[in-house]
């Protein structure tokens, strides 16, 4: 990779790392400072890195730069399932973009990596499983799982008025 595609690659993807880490991590600073690690990172790497793989390898960098981020922050428990008993407060009606953000914050961070990459970015499974070192049918079924909770949280009408 040359200065000029490195250029490029920072041109073109450093928006879409830096939404994608934001929405897990939901922390500007700690946000910057990965994606920021993960550009150097690329950097460092640039003459073994091809120029037409570097978004994907931006974005396993930066996702694993993440769960690094996450276990020594300790900020996140990760949880498989939700509990019964907790209910969303302080609602603006009417707000969809807010009632997604709290179903997409109800799921573990695994899973709303998942979501997040496939559905908002719009990776493969394949390109998912190289960035989380999942296979492909791990990418399906947790992918699935993550969408049945978010449906059954979306879908009761008291978390969405």
């Amino acid at each position: 990779m040359t200065e000029k595609e490195y250029n490029d690659c920072v041109t073109s993807y450093a928006d879409n790392v830096y939404r994608f880490i934001l929405k897990n991590l939901r922390h500007e600073e700690d946000a910057k400072d990965v994606v920021q690690t993960a550009f150097e990172k690329l950097w460092r790497n640039r003459n073994e890195v091809n120029a037409e793989k570097s978004k994907s390898y931006l974005f396993t960098v930066a996702y694993h730069q993440m769960i690094d981020h996450i276990r020594k922050t300790k900020k996140v428990s990760l949880k498989e399932e939700f509990g019964e008993e907790s209910s969303v407060v302080e609602r603006s009606p009417g707000n969809i973009k807010r009632v997604l953000e709290i179903a997409l914050s109800r799921l573990g961070e695994l899973q709303r990596s998942l979501v997040l990459l496939k559905d908002y970015e719009g990776y493969s499974y394949e390109e998912i499983g190289k960035i989380t070192g999942l296979n492909e049918s791990q990418v399906k079924v947790y992918l699935h799982r993550a969408r049945l909770q978010l449906k059954n949280y979306l879908v009761k009408l008291e978390n969405v008025l």
